[in-house]
């Protein structure tokens, strides 16, 4: 039933919130619904099968308390019907009744007797009676009131218990206990002893069933000799059934009566045949779990609905933090600026931030390959200006054809390796080292203890790389031909620092024995004069030693700051 109910009200929120998806596809919703159904109903399933566990146990303790209960009330009776034997049996052997004085025993029982509710006579063998208790001595004979059980008591000399008997003297419904004695010349007598039915009444309260249950205690005949209210009075037949034609039973059965089906004991006395029956409507005793069970639909009605509505409250708030997320990807998708949302969920604010993240990072490199492409295209035609200068001032110190191809390829190479540099770091500049580096790479010596390459990491823009890397390549060049590597003793020493806003580049070269002075006006000095001291706004020395020659550049850090350059080339482009 409850997951009946619960399907009903999942498949609801599901029709409120259907959004459309493709085919084969399905809402969040379908499988949050799905898993409240799956996590929940079985718990109240779960919860079902125990509270019906539960009840079977109570009802198995209820079915032992009715027959303790109902077995302890007969056996009240049975010790009250013992008592009653036991003083018949010690009237009985009173000597005035041995000898007959029947006044004597009169008086001597009724003395006994005076603080109880019992009475006693005496009956002969034709059913007449007297010495009755109850009146005095010499009233009137009566008769038996059951000469069936006088006669039953005579013909097998043993006691017997009547059954309900309205009393011809008392005028009441009582039970009588008869004894057989054989007074020898006086005859054989029957010694009675006579109660009231209500005594029993006491056992029945003191015993007291749960509520809603009814108890009689009745006799051979179907009398009713005690009862719980409402059930009867004494003296009456039981109507509600016929308890007579039930089995007895140590446990309970199912007993239909004329407001239904009940659940019933029946416990008989071994004393006297009497019966005890203890009965309830069925309803008494499944009504707990009944109510339970409808306790258990009801509060599961609620916390489902509860959940359920939580359930489409987190997920419309989910749905549109996805389809937010969605958007985003199409924009990121179309090269649209992405920004960071605050959604509610975590997991997806942070799928968010990674997406405008990701928007950063390719509008940041979209701009990296729009600056490299203008870059290039602003360079190549500085280089092409830089290849035709290389190109004049190659072939005025050439001697012959061959000589100059060589040294013309040697220039456009170190070009080549300062532009490989840029494009592969872009805007974030090339690091003086890298450069210096790369340059000197080609024209080394073997032993690497001859070159040594020190400074602090500074990364210079495109325009000083380039500048930068052709004079170091022309420095190479001079080195090799007349230097530190024209022969097996030189070394070089290249170093920087930054000194009050200005990068101190230095070149020192040591060779073994003293060069020559002079001063050549080629191509190489031109780039280390003109292009670096023009170009970059720097001071360039030359300076002659013993033992070697010497290069300083004390060059602007704004002439090789890549942010400067990048902040120039909106101008530069605007300029083109």
């Amino acid at each position: 039933m409850v997951f009946a109910i619960g399907l009903r009200a999942g498949m609801a929120v599901l029709e409120s919130g259907k959004t459309q998806t493709r085919p084969g596809r399905r809402s969040i919703i379908y499988y949050l619904v799905a898993l409240v159904l799956v996590s929940v109903v079985p718990s109240f399933i779960f919860a079902g099968v125990l509270i019906q566990r539960y009840q079977a146990a109570q009802e198995d303790t209820v079915e032992t308390l009715i027959v303790a209960t109902s077995r302890s009330i007969v056996q009240a009776m049975e010790r009250e019907i013992a008592a009653n034997i036991t003083t018949l049996r010690v009237l009985a052997a009173s000597p005035s009744l041995r000898e007959g004085d029947f006044e004597g025993f009169y008086d001597r029982t009724k003395l006994a007797l005076d603080e109880t509710y019992a009475h006693s006579f005496i009956v002969n063998p034709d059913y007449s009676t007297f010495a009755s208790t109850r009146v005095p001595y010499d009233s009137p004979d009566s008769r038996a009131s059951d000469a069936d059980a006088a006669q039953k008591a005579f013909d097998t000399n043993s006691v017997v218990v009547t059954n309900l008997v309205f009393g011809n003297v008392s005028k009441r419904w009582v039970y009588n206990i008869l004894l057989p004695v054989d007074l020898g010349p006086y005859g054989k007598k029957l010694i009675a002893l006579n109660q009231q039915a209500d005594n029993f009444a006491s056992a029945l309260s003191s015993n007291s069933l749960p509520a809603g249950w009814n108890s009689a205690l009745l006799d051979n005949d179907g009398r009713i000799l005690a009862a719980s209210a409402g059930v009867g009075n004494v003296g009456e037949f039981l109507t509600q059934f016929d308890p007579l034609a039930q089995r007895f039973s140590t446990g309970w059965q199912h007993i239909e009566t004329n407001s239904g089906t009940a659940l019933g004991v029946i416990q008989r006395s071994a004393t006297t045949g009497w019966r005890l029956v203890a009965w309830a409507p069925i309803w008494t005793i499944t009504q707990p779990l009944i109510t339970a069970m409808m306790l258990l639909v009801l509060g599961g009605i609620i916390v489902l609905g509860l959940i359920v509505g939580a359930m489409f409250w987190v997920s419309r708030r989910i749905g549109r933090s996805v389809r937010g997320l969605a958007r985003d990807a199409r924009r990121l998708g179309a090269g649209e600026p992405v920004l960071a949302t605050s959604y509610p969920v975590s997991e997806i604010a942070e799928v968010s931030e990674a997406l405008a993240q990701a928007s950063l990072d390719r509008q940041t490199a979209e701009s990296d390959v729009r600056f490299l492409m203008r870059e290039v295209a602003h360079r190549s035609k500085n280089q092409m200006t830089v290849i035709a200068a290389m190109a004049k001032q190659t072939a005025r110190g050439a001697d012959d054809v061959q000589g100059y191809v060589q040294a013309f390829e040697r220039r456009i190479l170190g070009l080549a390796r300062s532009t490989d540099l840029l494009l592969t770091h872009g805007r974030a500049g090339v690091l003086l080292g890298e450069l210096v580096e790369s340059q000197i790479a080609t024209f080394s010596p073997d032993d690497a203890n001859r070159v040594k390459v020190q400074g602090p990491s500074i990364r210079i823009n495109a325009q000083a790389a380039q500048i930068i890397g052709m004079a170091v390549h022309e420095l190479s060049t001079n080195a090799v031909k007349y230097g530190a590597f024209a022969g097996d003793q030189g070394s070089l020493s290249v170093r920087w620092q930054i000194i009050d806003e200005t990068l101190d580049f230095v070149w020192r070269e040591t060779v073994a024995q003293r060069l020559e002075t002079v001063e050549r006006t080629g191509f190489g000095t031109t780039v280390l004069k003109s292009m670096v001291g023009r170009s970059l706004g720097a001071e360039v020395q030359r300076l002659c030693h013993e033992d070697g020659i010497e290069w300083r550049f004390a060059i602007p850090l704004p002439a090789v700051d890549p942010d400067h350059a990048a902040a120039a080339l909106p101008e530069e482009a605007a300029a083109e």
